[in-house]
């Protein structure tokens, strides 16, 4: 199913911008649950409602497959990308939850901690409850962040996972290095201004929370992403430093130890990853399926004419899972 960019989408930051800021998003219903977590924190799940007077399809069966979506670096249920996804699996009649992180639900967590690219102790958790309460297949996907968390999740349980009939990495950073390189630097700086405005916002009023946990100037100093990982997201979630913790949450090493059947999608013109970085397949597993198209930017893939639709990336993601949730 190969990705071609529509001609009014010429650059790759138009291809990474207007899908997000200008796309055309479906209307999705969600129920929201409040998970306590081990550690004496709390998690917000949003569930997809099904509503069995809607056109668009039936409500979801118990032994429906279940879709559950790890959001990106500040995302939420409300990304665009999420919307998109969850209306696929309403569309088809799935079952449907979007994990948050920790502080991206609106509320702020409760802990001295944040979320992180090497969070897999979380998707653990959390995929693992999921498992035990849902009597259908069950697949993961992860956008950016949450793909890359969802990878490295894959990679070290191996075997463990596969309770987890399929995956798929959407825009996963996958070298933390390069992709924090290409973010730091011309016009990805304008990215990287607008998450650390959503970051700090959030830094400030955890320390609030615990007056002193890191130094408030150095924090709103911050330039880069390497600077505010540098105070706050290294130190707080048990790495040295910014390189440790970069060097540490690289993805790619994981690729070759995945055993369930992986989609790992990423646009070789994303203005997040170098595609020259990207893997190739003789640098991941067998149950491992690259597909890297020549545009389609960061978490875009928007087709059709002004002013576009972002249903491709819907489809191919379905399209992939479709094959491992056949009962029978």
């Amino acid at each position: 199913m190969l990705y071609r960019a529509p001609l009014w989408l010429p650059t790759s930051h138009a291809q990474t911008i207007v899908p997000a800021l200008f796309g055309r998003r479906p209307t999705v219903n969600y129920r929201r649950e409040r998970w306590d977590t081990p550690d004496g924190d709390f998690i917000d799940l949003d569930w997809l409602v099904h509503d069995a007077q809607h056109a668009r399809s039936e409500p979801a069966s118990d032994g429906a497959p279940l879709f559950v979506l790890f959001h990106g670096l500040e995302g939420s249920s409300t990304s665009h990308y999420a919307l998109a996804l969850v209306d696929a699996a309403h569309r088809c009649g799935w079952q449907a939850v979007v994990p948050h992180f920790r502080s991206c639900s609106g509320p702020l967590n409760l802990l001295p901690r944040f979320y992180h690219l090497a969070d897999s102790n979380e998707v653990d958790w959390v995929l693992r409850r999921l498992r035990d309460v849902h009597r259908g297949p069950l697949v993961a996907a992860g956008v950016s962040l949450g793909g890359s968390v969802l990878l490295r999740w894959l990679g070290e349980r191996r075997e463990d996972a596969s309770f987890v009939a399929a995956a798929a990495a959407i825009s996963a950073p996958l070298d933390v290095h390069a992709g924090g390189r290409a973010l730091s630097q011309g016009f990805g700086m304008v990215y990287t201004r607008s998450f650390l405005k959503t970051l700090k916002k959030k830094a400030q009023r955890k320390l609030t929370q615990y007056p002193g946990l890191f130094d408030l100037d150095a924090m709103l100093a911050s330039r880069t992403m390497f600077d505010f990982d540098d105070v706050v997201t290294a130190p707080l979630h048990g790495f040295r430093n910014a390189d440790d913790y970069w060097t540490r949450a690289a993805t790619r090493p994981w690729l070759p130890e995945i055993t369930v059947p992986t989609l790992v999608l990423n646009a070789r013109n994303d203005p997040f990853l170098p595609g020259t970085v990207l893997p190739s397949p003789h640098d991941v597993s067998n149950a491992v399926e690259l597909d890297q198209p020549a545009d389609g930017g960061h978490v875009g893939f928007m087709t059709g004419p002004f002013p576009g639709r972002i249903d491709w990336l819907s489809r191919r993601v379905f399209g992939y899972f479709a094959p491992f949730t056949q009962h029978g």
